[in-house]
């Protein structure tokens, strides 16, 4: 029996990078100056700042992205998962949102579901709108309920080459991150339904493209722009180009508009929960003349907005401090 060894991707590399050195195209593979920061190592492969040098062949960085892509051992990392309940019912049944978070890029699915989907449609979804999209994840984090807790879930996960990590009551910090979305997704529902009006779920797709556009501080830029290695084009950017030419000039306005108020939806929640964790830095102190927000009793705000719930303003205002009666007490104008 006669057994051929095949050269390895480093190999495939470093004899890629050989050959760019000895037909002398090493300028015109780097960029001006940096050919001559390159370092061999031990395994005579050529590194730059630390890093790999892969030559511009095209063969050669098309077989590295299907080893990255296509083979079967390439999976995404992981996924947090969790659901916002108890909305209020839309005309199309939906009053919860399973929200489903990737741990490396950060981009968020936002899919409204009910409350009472069987364990087969939540399934049916979680394949057809993650999977099909993204591939099978290494792992999934979940709070811990019947959904995720079932026998048939683990089983199809498992099928599926994921393993399932639960997280416990006592260890919220386990699935934090899709809580952190939970939050500032509950703040854009509400001030969208408050500024648009009609039904939570209509809102939801511009929602989701606006918070996976918008620049997250834990990892430097957009989750579409480490998705897809730039950001997405938003409808605000279309009639730069004539696209209203196409579309319509009353649809581009409609959707421009929406846009730059879930935008500024979304800076303002993240605003907000940064002053909260910094408000617990430091104690409060008012003085007469300050603006401040006043907190509304969930009844008052059924009364006054007429939303029930979690979709109910929070705060009203800002009003100014006229006079401090007490410590903790403000007459407000």
């Amino acid at each position: 029996m006669e057994i051929n060894t095949q050269p390895n991707l480093k190999d495939l590399i470093r004899i890629a990078q050989q050959q760019v050195v000895t037909d002398n195209q090493l300028k015109a593979d780097l960029d001006c100056g940096v050919e001559g920061k390159l370092e061999p190592r031990a395994d005579g492969v050529l590194y730059f700042n630390g890093r790999m040098w892969i030559p511009k062949l095209e063969e050669l960085r098309t077989l590295i992205c299907d080893e990255a892509h296509k083979s079967r051992y390439s999976v995404n990392p992981g996924a947090d998962k969790d659901f916002i309940t108890k909305l209020p019912r839309t005309p199309r049944g939906y009053d919860s949102i399973w929200v489903i978070v990737d741990q490396l890029t950060k981009s968020a699915h936002f899919l409204p579901i009910r409350e009472d989907y069987k364990m087969e449609k939540l399934t049916t979804l979680y394949i057809n709108e993650i999977i099909a999209r993204h591939g099978t994840p290494t792992s999934i984090i979940s709070d811990r309920d019947s959904h995720f807790t079932s026998r048939f879930w683990q089983t199809l996960q498992k099928a599926l080459g994921t393993r399932v990590n639960l997280s416990t009551t006592y260890h919220p910090q386990a699935d934090g991150q899709s809580e952190r979305t939970i939050q500032t997704l509950e703040d854009m529902l509400r001030s969208c339904v408050i500024d648009f009006g009609g039904s939570w779920d209509t809102h939801l797709p511009l929602i989701g493209f606006s918070y996976n556009n918008s620049y997250h501080t834990s990892i430097q830029c957009a989750p579409f722009e480490a998705l897809y290695g730039r950001k997405c084009r938003s409808p605000v950017c279309w009639t730069e180009v004539g696209d209203s030419q196409v579309v319509g000039p009353e649809l581009i306005q409609e959707t421009t508009d929406k846009i730059k108020i879930i935008q500024s939806r979304l800076k303002a929640a993240r605003d907000r929960q940064k002053s909260y964790a910094d408000r617990r830095r430091k104690p409060l102190e008012f003085q007469v003349g300050d603006l401040v927000l006043l907190k509304v009793s969930p009844w008052k705000g059924v009364v006054r907005f007429r939303k029930k719930g979690k979709l109910a303003p929070r705060y009203v205002g800002p009003f100014e401090i006229l006079e401090s009666v007490t410590i903790r007490r403000f007459e407000l104008t």
